[in-house]
C-alpha cells in the first residue's frame, strides 16, 4: 500500500491527473461557502437546522453544505443528474435520441448537449421555486425574514445566480472525467458528503454529552456503518465468470487460439447510478411540495419523507428499475456475442450466435436482480435504523454506497495507471538488457 502511494509520483501523467483532480474539488468545496447575495444566511441555518432529518437534509448532505449556506452551489449538481435521467429515459421512447445513441461518439456528444440545456432549465425552475419559498419563510416571527428584499429582482437574481453555479459545478465534473481521474460528478457528490461527515461526528459527541445519544447507540452506529462498508466492498468488486473457449485456428503455418478465458460480469454493473437516480427522482416531486401552500401537497410531503414506508417502497422500486436501465444501457449481449463469434470463441454448450446473447442476458437479469436487491437493502436498511437511533446528521447507506463505491472506482483506476507505467518500465528494461 505504501509503496503504491508513493509510485504515483513517479508517474509524471498521473500526478498531473490526480493534481487536477484536487484542484477542481477544492474550487468546488470554496464556492459552497460564497452565499447568494440578499439572503439572511444564519435565519436560514436555523430555519434548516431544525429539518437535518427531512428531505431538506438530505439534499443538504449531496451538496456537501451549499443549501445550508444558500451558496452559489446550493442546487448542486442534482439538475444535471435530474436532466441525465430524462435524456436517457427518452431515448427509449424518442426515435431521433435513440438513432443519436446509436452514432457512437457524434450521436454522444448530442445527446450531452441536449442534457446541458436540460439542465439550465432545471436549475432555473428550480431556482424560481427556491427563491419563491425563502420570500415567505419566516423564523420565530416576522422580523426574521430570511429574504432581505423580496420581489422579481431577487427572484431573478437568484435564478441567474444558482444557474450558474450548477452549470460551472457541471463543467468542473466533466473536466474531471476528461482530465483528471475518476468520475467528475460521482467524484463532487463524494466530496459533498464526505464533507459533512465531520460536522455529523461533532454533533454526535455533543448528543453524547447532552445524554440524547448512549454510548451504546453510538457504537450500534459504528457498528452498522461498518458492516455495510464491508458488504458493499464484497458485493462491488464481485463478479460472475462466464466461460468462453476460443477455438484453434491455423493462420499459415502458426496455430493461434485455444485458449480459455472468462466474462467477468459484475453483481452491481449500473454502480452508484441507481440510488443517485432515485434519490433525485424522489427529492424533485418533494421539493416542490415544500414551495406550494396546500393541504393535499403537505400529505404528499410527509408520505415521501425517508422515514416513511411509502418513500422507502418507492425507493426501491425505483432503484431496482433503475439497476436495469441502466445496465440495459452500458452492457449489449449482443455485441459481446457477435465479437466473439467473429474470433472464434463460445460458451462450452452453448452456440454461438443469438444463442449466446440470449444465454448472457438471462445470467445478466439474474445477477442484476441480485445486485438490485443488495443496493436497496444497503440504501434502506441503515438509514430506517439511523432514523429509529435519531442520529442528528443525515448519513444513511445512500451516503455509504456512493462514496465507497465512488473510492472503489477512483482507486481502480489510479492502479489501471500504475500497472500500466510497471508494464511499460519492465519492457524498457528488457530492451536495455538485449542490448548490453
Amino acid at each position: 500500500m505504501i509503496n503504491g502511494i508513493s509510485n504515483v509520483g513517479k508517474i509524471p501523467e498521473l500526478k498531473k491527473r490526480l493534481g487536477m483532480t484536487f484542484l477542481l474539488l477544492a474550487i468546488y468545496r470554496i464556492g459552497v461557502f460564497v452565499p447568494v447575495p440578499g439572503v439572511n444566511v444564519k435565519v436560514l441555518q436555523e430555519l434548516l437546522s431544525q429539518q437535518a432529518g427531512t428531505l431538506f437534509g438530505f439534499f443538504d448532505m449531496f451538496t456537501g453544505g451549499a443549501l445550508k449556506n444558500f451558496s452559489i452551489f446550493a442546487l448542486g449538481i442534482m439538475p444535471y443528474i435530474s436532466a441525465s435521467i430524462i435524456i436517457q429515459l427518452l431515448t427509449v421512447v424518442v426515435p431521433y435520441l435513440e438513432k443519436l445513441q446509436k452514432e457512437g461518439d457524434i450521436g454522444r456528444k448530442k445527446i450531452t448537449q441536449y442534457t446541458r440545456y436540460g439542465t439550465v432549465f432545471l436549475s432555473l425552475f428550480q431556482g424560481f421555486m427556491i427563491s419563491t419559498y425563502l420570500e415567505k419563510a419566516t423564523m420565530g416571527s416576522a422580523d426574521a425574514m430570511i429574504v432581505l428584499s423580496p420581489g422579481w429582482g431577487f427572484k431573478l437574481f437568484t435564478m441567474i445566480t444558482l444557474t450558474a453555479g450548477t452549470s460551472f459545478i457541471m463543467w468542473i465534473g466533466e473536466q474531471i472525467t476528461e482530465r483528471g481521474i475518476g468520475n467528475g460528478i460521482s467524484l463532487i457528490i463524494f466530496a459533498g458528503i464526505v464533507a459533512s461527515m465531520p460536522q455529523g461526528i461533532g454533533k454526535t459527541f455533543e448528543y453524547v454529552r447532552s445524554d440524547l445519544l448512549s454510548i451504546v447507540e453510538v457504537i450500534v452506529i459504528l457498528v452498522i456503518m461498518i458492516s455495510v462498508i464491508a458488504a458493499i466492498i464484497i458485493m462491488e468488486t464481485g463478479h460472475r465468470k462466464i466461460p468462453v473457449q476460443y477455438a484453434k485456428r491455423l493462420v499459415g503455418r502458426k496455430m493461434y487460439g485455444g485458449q480459455s478465458t472468462h466474462i467477468p460480469l459484475k453483481l452491481n454493473t449500473a454502480g452508484v447510478i441507481p440510488p443517485i437516480f432515485a434519490s433525485s427522482l424522489l427529492m424533485f416531486p418533494a421539493t416542490i411540495a415544500q414551495f406550494i401552500d396546500a393541504s393535499w401537497i403537505s400529505s404528499v410531503q410527509n408520505a415521501l419523507s425517508p422515514d416513511k414506508f411509502i418513500y422507502n417502497l418507492v425507493f426501491v422500486l425505483l432503484i431496482i428499475f433503475f439497476c436495469y436501465f441502466y445496465t440495459a444501457l452500458v452492457f449489449n449481449p449482443m455485441d459481446i456475442a457477435d465479437n466473439m463469434k467473429k474470433s472464434g470463441g463460445y460458451i462450452p454448450g452453448i452456440r454461438p450466435g443469438s444463442r449466446t446473447s440470449e444465454y448472457i442476458k438471462r445470467v445478466l437479469n439474474r445477477i442484476t436482480f441480485v445486485g438490485a436487491l443488495y443496493v436497496s437493502a444497503v440504501c434502506v436498511l441503515p438509514t430506517l435504523l439511523i432514523y429509529k437511533l435519531k442520529v442528528p446528521f443525515y448519513f444513511g447507506g445512500t451516503g455509504l454506497l456512493i462514496v465507497v463505491g465512488v473510492a472503489i472506482d477512483t482507486v481502480q483506476q489510479i492502479e489501471s495507471h500504475l500497472i500500466f507505467r510497471h508494464y511499460d518500465g519492465f519492457m524498457k528494461k528488457s530492451r536495455t538488457r538485449g542490448r548490453k
